[in-house]
C-alpha cells in the first residue's frame, strides 16, 4: 500500500515539475510534456515509382508508391495482387523476396509466411518533409569511402 502512495505522490510531484519548469521535447514542438499538442497534418504519400537506397545492410526497401485504400488486413493483402511471383510478369513490380515463404524454422511454404502478412510492419510509403530533428546520419559505405580517400597515398589531409 505504502508503495502506491509513493508512486502517487512521485508521479504528483513530476507533473508538477514539468508545469512549473515548462519542459517540452523537441519532437512536440513547444507544447509542454504534460499538455497533447494537436496531430500533425498527413501529408501525401510520394508516388514517384523510384527504388531508393538502402541506408544499412537488411533494411527493408522504402514503399516506392501511394498505398491509401489498400487493403491489408487478416482478409486480403492488396501488396500481394502486384508483388506476388505469380504477378510480376503482368504487373512488372518486384517480386516478394523468398524469406517471406519461409517459416521460423527456414522451411520454405507455398504461400505468403503468415509472420510476413503485414507488409507495412516493415515496408513504409514516403512523404517529401522536412525531418523533426536534424539528422547527420550517414551509411557504412560512404563513411568507408571517406575513410580510404583520407588514408589514399598523396592526401594530404592526414590520415589515421
Amino acid at each position: 500500500m505504502a508503495i502506491r502512495w509513493f508512486l502517487l505522490l512521485s508521479l504528483v510531484t513530476a507533473s508538477a515539475f514539468v508545469t512549473a519548469t515548462g519542459l517540452t521535447d523537441g519532437l512536440r514542438g513547444d507544447v509542454p510534456l504534460n499538455q497533447e499538442p494537436p496531430a500533425p497534418t498527413l501529408l501525401n504519400q510520394e508516388n514517384l515509382d523510384i527504388r531508393r537506397v538502402r541506408s544499412f545492410a537488411m533494411q527493408p526497401p522504402t514503399i516506392p508508391h501511394k498505398i491509401d485504400g489498400y487493403q491489408l488486413d487478416i482478409n486480403a493483402n492488396r501488396c500481394m495482387f502486384c508483388h506476388a511471383r505469380t504477378r510480376i510478369e503482368d504487373s512488372k513490380a518486384i517480386p516478394v523476396s523468398a524469406t517471406h515463404y519461409m517459416d521460423r524454422d527456414g522451411t520454405i511454404r507455398g504461400d505468403l509466411s503468415p509472420r510476413r502478412y503485414f507488409c507495412t510492419m516493415c515496408h513504409v510509403p514516403q512523404a517529401n518533409l522536412k525531418p523533426p530533428v536534424d539528422n547527420t546520419y550517414q551509411d557504412f559505405d560512404t563513411l568507408r569511402k571517406q575513410d580510404s580517400d583520407r588514408a589514399a597515398p598523396g592526401n594530404k589531409s592526414g590520415s589515421k
